[in-house]
């Protein structure tokens, strides 16, 4: 990648640009084919062995639902092809296909993992009759199977989809198994009571129980007349066998778990409810309307199991279930029964937003999906704002507020990588919204969805963080930054290399701010111009240095971006003044959030140095209390009588410490508690000496960011970072700032 440092002709006033965003009047679009400069090694996806495409696999999965094709295919390697000269040839082969079926994935194409992988090897044999056979032999040791997801429109939802059934499959296992065992256990109950009844005793029903191959050998009109003689009756109460029978009716005609295909329905005329929905009105309706068939089940299995067991007290119980209903309904109850599965498009209407709000509210076991596809306001006119889109941004934050609902918000690029995180949240008793962005629409972005979806998080336009209620009684045991890269910092910082003008090989750490994600899409070009032939860089800051900096030092210098395009050359954009108010907005909520994970906690940080103050103050009197003290302490003489001798001096005071030039970085040793911070953070850098008290031991062995971030997470305030060593340093000016106290 090649620097190109002019790369406009047009006259254009820089400063004008930022202030007032009017673009030149020919309408060129300043960024057409450009990138994010983090962004230029990422060309081509296909080339990289990355999370996508998925495989959601089928049948019998040990636990694990979902796997990537590259996880499927190093595991195929290792079982056939382990690394030596031998497998080499076999290896490649393979990681060909892979290939292949990625390449297939992201040109759209739909299709079981065995199929695509047949379609490919066919292909390829057709080049090469060599590459059928080890083609065939890696087919017959794949052991999963299943459709292939690439990261695209959509695929939020096929991959939630697909955890959930897991989790119901798994709820429906263990309800089969209780069920069944209750209506056999009641089957036996009335299989016996029969057996004594007069009917059970006649000579047709002995000759039906014993079979035909032994019915020759016995006299059934005789054994019946015999058996009421041997066996007194002691048949079940009329009261009894109705509610037996009524409960063993209502466990087979029960509607929220389908039966085994192996197994018979009991009554065909009678569907299984349908758990899937596209709005949460019609969920929420539909959830109310079972509720009575919900309580009859449960009460059903209740009896059941007093009844098995012989402990049903008619007295006692017949009360009790006369009047259980759907409010009689435990959480625990509840929780056995299938949830219900949501998907909204689009971010979700404002109707189904509301009743969304109000499912959080209650103990309604709703799993929602809220698909964003959007980031940007779009005004009545059609233009696109370039600011948040408020609704769709805040919706899952505002549910954390509501307090008892799981609440995951991420991209669909990081969903591979909380795959159980998200079962989790499926699995959890109570309510629970996925908000997901799937990446800038395909007709409006110059980025593959992937890439797009990624730099959301990246920019923390659309950050990642989850919400478990289950986890503990607090924010910090519940509220979690999810998988969000650098969660400490403000934005995310990388390296990027290339060559300058004179082709000597630069490397630049580069922050990845909102202000590039506006660049991956098209219709928020209108806030970006190259920069004009001839305009001094020395006017220009990076559009993370401008905004951190206040508005007394921005004065006539501009921000600006690095972008490449697809000739891979790195340039210059100047970013307008509302792009960057749009940035500032975004970098707030990014704080808000940080703040509930537990970082940089402003109550915290305003606690610490309220203490820090106390703590001064108090050894500030310490010391004045000390030298009236040490002024009045007697001096004392040598007897006239003793020959000639010294003088004893007073205690011998510490000596003042030296002056320090505020450009110096330093620690006061002698004040050190040993609370290990610095230390941890760089242990080259800082150092213990023989008290166990800190000290620089080698200022070259770190940055002077990590000097900065010493002296503020110090808790008594005794590290000076002093002035940087290395002025090729990226952020200085936000370092020293930060440092301004601390000096």
């Amino acid at each position: 990648m090649q620097m190109n440092v002019n790369v406009d002709t047009q006259t254009i006033d820089p400063l004008i640009f930022y202030m007032t965003g009017k673009q030149p009047g020919n309408g060129k679009d300043a960024l057409a084919g450009q990138r994010p400069a983090l962004l230029a090694p990422y060309a081509d996806l296909t080339r990289l062995r990355y999370d996508f495409p998925l495989v959601l696999i089928e049948g019998k999965t040990d636990g694990v639902p979902v796997r990537s094709l590259s996880d499927a295919v190093d595991d195929l390697l290792r079982k056939i092809a382990p690394p030596g000269m031998e497998s080499e040839q076999l290896r490649k082969m393979i990681l060909r296909i892979e290939r292949e079926i990625r390449i297939l994935a992201a040109g759209g194409e739909r299709g079981h993992l065995s199929e695509l992988w047949d379609k490919v090897a066919a292909r390829l044999e057709k080049q090469d009759e060599s590459f059928g056979k080890s083609a065939r032999i890696a087919r017959a040791a794949l052991d999963i199977d299943g459709p292939v997801l690439d990261c695209r429109t959509g695929m939020a939802a096929d991959l939630i989809a697909h955890l959930w059934s897991a989790v119901q499959e798994d709820k429906a296992r263990r309800f089969r198994t209780v069920v069944s065992r209750l209506a056999i256990k009641l089957a036996d109950i009335l299989r016996v009571d029969d057996s004594r009844s007069s009917a059970g005793r006649s000579a047709t029903s002995l000759q039906a129980a014993v079979g035909p191959a032994h019915q020759s050998l016995f006299d059934f009109a005789a054994m019946s007349k015999l058996l009421p003689k041997s066996s007194p009756r002691e048949a079940l109460s009329e009261s009894r066998r109705r509610r037996i029978e009524s409960a063993l009716v209502a466990l087979k005609r029960q509607r929220f778990f389908a039966p085994l295909s192996a197994q018979a329905q009991p009554d065909q005329s009678v569907k299984p409810y349908a758990f899937r929905f596209d709005n949460c009105a019609a969920a929420l309706s539909a959830y109310r309307q079972r509720l009575p068939d919900l309580a009859e089940l449960v009460k059903a299995m209740s009896i059941a199991e007093l009844e098995i067991d012989g402990n049903y007290i008619e007295g006692k119980h017949d009360v009790i279930f006369s009047s259980f209903d759907a409010d009689s309904l435990s959480a625990r109850d509840r929780v056995l029964f299938p949830d219900y599965l949501v998907t909204l498009g689009d971010g979700g209407t404002p109707p189904d937003n509301a009743a969304l709000m109000a499912a959080l509210s209650s103990e309604v076991p709703l799993k929602v999906l809220l698909n964003v596809g959007d980031l940007f306001e779009v005004t009545p006119a059609g233009e696109v704002n370039g600011a948040l889109g408020v609704r769709s941004v805040q919706l899952a934050r505002l549910a954390t507020g509501l307090g008892e609902a799981f609440v995951l918000q991420s991209v669909s690029s990081n969903l591979y990588q909380l795959r159980e995180r998200i079962s989790r949240g499926l699995s959890f008793g109570g309510p629970a919204l996925f908000s997901v962005f799937s990446g800038v629409p395909a007709q409006e972005s110059s980025l593959p969805p992937y890439l797009s979806a990624a730099a959301a998080m990246q920019s923390r336009a659309f950050p990642a963080f989850s919400y478990d209620p289950s986890a503990g009684p607090d924010i910090a045991s519940r509220f979690s930054l999810e998988n969000n890269p650098q969660p400490d910092a403000d934005w995310t910082v990388q390296p990027v290399e290339y060559a300058d003008p004179e082709m000597q090989r630069i490397s630049q750490d580069v922050a990845f701010t909102f202000v590039d994600f506006l660049v991956c899409d098209p219709r928020c070009h209108r806030h970006f111009v190259a920069v004009p032939r001839g305009f001094e860089t020395e006017r220009m800051a990076s559009a993370a240095q401008w905004i951190a900096r206040s508005p007394a030092e921005q004065s006539d210098i501009v921000p600006y971006i690095l972008t490449v395009g697809d000739d891979n050359v790195l340039s210059r954009a100047i970013v307008d003044d509302r792009a960057i108010a749009t940035a500032r907005r975004c970098l707030e909520n990014w704080h808000r959030l940080q703040e509930s994970g537990g970082v940089h906690n402003s109550h915290a940080e305003r606690l610490l140095k309220r203490e820090r103050q106390i703590w001064e103050e108090q050894k500030r009197e310490e010391l004045a209390n000390l030298k009236p003290a040490a002024a009045a302490a007697p001096t004392v003489v040598a007897p006239t009588t003793t020959p000639a001798q010294p003088v004893a001096a007073a205690p011998a005071q510490e000596a003042a410490a030296p002056e320090r030039s505020p450009d110096e970085a330093y620690i006061e040793t002698e004040r050190c508690s040993t609370c290990n911070e610095c230390t941890l953070l760089n242990d080259r850098m800082f150092a213990y000496n023989a008290n166990k008290q800190a000290y620089i031991a080698d200022i070259k062995a770190g940055t002077y960011a990590q000097l900065v971030e010493a002296a503020e997470s110090c808790q008594l305030g005794i590290i000076h970072p002093g002035k940087p060593i290395n002025k090729a340093e990226s952020g200085l000016d936000e370092l020293i700032a930060r440092a301004q106290p601390f000096l």
